[in-house]
């Protein structure tokens, strides 16, 4: 392969130094290997850089194929003026077929940005930066890539169709606010398997508008575990299907699996069509939950029901224990009640040994079956 289809950011003016900003040598490769013809490589290489924000846009109209070989350790600027509201620190939008590995980080940086994040007080909060978004792309494969310290969520994809992320490190401390590993927003034929991820908010988070999904091989911890939703809060929401989450673990967090809904639903959408199975929990305080009347902060007011319908849910091969007395509780929408919640094989102890965990219901018939059934379904 010619060499001038390979596009190193250091030829292309980077310091790496990891002070100085090398944003413009980053923007630099990006547009002489958008510009070029079939297959690039951009090539960062094993040193620290300070980079950001940056926006790294196709279409690229003649390549088939673009390769990131992220080797080197990338810091995000600290200063949040730098930033726009809901903006990203690096953006990569409207590509086909980009494979971005190498076995580098992404430093947010974000222990200087987490106190000014007011979304605990306030649901109109100011968004700070997502440590990477991928918007519009097709056919994508994050492979080794280690995200760590987000200023908000590390991993977001929006509006992607077919993407594959495997091996992926995510870390940061359990109190950073608002710190979702991956998230996932209006996009299909999603693959994350195989990856460890850390934080101070849900591991992977699956919003609005995603179908055919499969999550596996996932190891959650610190965190908030696995979450479908919030859904229910904007109108017009497109509904979730085809959710797999399979063989994964979760220890000594706060809650495991967790479908949560906005009351005071403004449209009527769905969540149908999920399976959770093969999943081992440790020591959790809230292991199985559907919660109806989510409300994420103190200034939200959940006075109507949900209008997020939720069926076709079954819950298989669950074990572990539980850190708190309520070890499963389906709370669901009283305006639209759960259709078709099935559990099998679901074995959840209190972690202190002493009596038998809870499970309470609301709008709700659970079907058990089949296996093992502790705490009993309703009880």
């Amino acid at each position: 392969m010619p060499s001038s289809r390979f596009f190193n950011v250091n030829t292309l003016g980077a310091r790496a130094d990891g002070l100085s900003d090398d944003s413009k040598a980053f923007i630099s490769a990006w547009e002489n290997a958008c510009q070029a013809t079939g297959e690039v490589h951009i090539v960062i290489p094993k040193v620290t850089y300070l980079v950001g924000p940056v926006k790294f846009a196709g279409p690229c109209k003649n390549i088939s194929k673009t390769t990131v070989h992220l080797k080197g350790y990338l810091k995000a600027a600290t200063n949040l003026s730098r930033f726009g509201d809901g903006a990203s620190w690096v953006e990569i939008r409207s590509v086909e077929g980009l494979t971005l590995t190498g076995g580098g980080t992404f430093d947010g940086q974000g222990a200087k940005a987490w106190p000014y994040n007011s979304c605990s007080n306030d649901i109109n909060c100011i968004l700070l930066p997502t440590n990477v978004k991928f918007l519009a792309m097709n056919r994508t494969i994050v492979r080794g890539t280690t995200s760590v310290n987000s200023k908000f969520f590390h991993m977001a994809l929006v509006e992607c169709m077919d993407f594959k992320g495997t091996e992926i490190k995510i870390s940061a401390p359990a109190n950073s606010p608002n710190t979702d590993g991956i998230h996932f927003q209006r996009s299909s034929g999603i693959d994350i398997s195989k990856s460890l991820i850390g934080t101070g908010n849900d591991c992977i988070s699956i919003g609005q508008g995603n179908s055919q999904v499969s999550i596996t091989h996932i190891s959650c911890g610190p965190g908030h575990g696995i979450s479908v939703g919030s859904l229910g809060r904007y109108k017009n929401e497109g509904a979730v299907s085809g959710l797999v989450v399979r063989d994964c673990s979760m220890a000594g967090i706060s809650n495991g699996i967790r479908i949560k809904t906005r009351a005071n639903s403004p449209g009527r959408t769905a969540a149908t069509n999920m399976t959770f199975e093969n999943i081992n929990m440790e020591n959790l305080t809230d292991p199985i939950r559907i919660d109806q009347a989510y409300c994420p902060s103190t200034s939200c007011s959940p006075m109507g029901q949900s209008q997020v319908k939720l069926s076709d849910i079954y819950f298989k091969k669950i074990k572990g224990t539980s850190s708190s007395a309520v070890a499963i509780a389906l709370e669901c929408s009283k305006g639209v009640p759960c259709q078709y919640i099935y559990l099998e094989d679901v074995h959840l102890e209190l972690a202190s040994g002493k009596k038998q965990a809870t499970s309470p219901c609301k709008n709700v018939r659970a079907k058990y079956i089949g296996g093992t059934q502790i705490p009993p379904p309703c009880a």
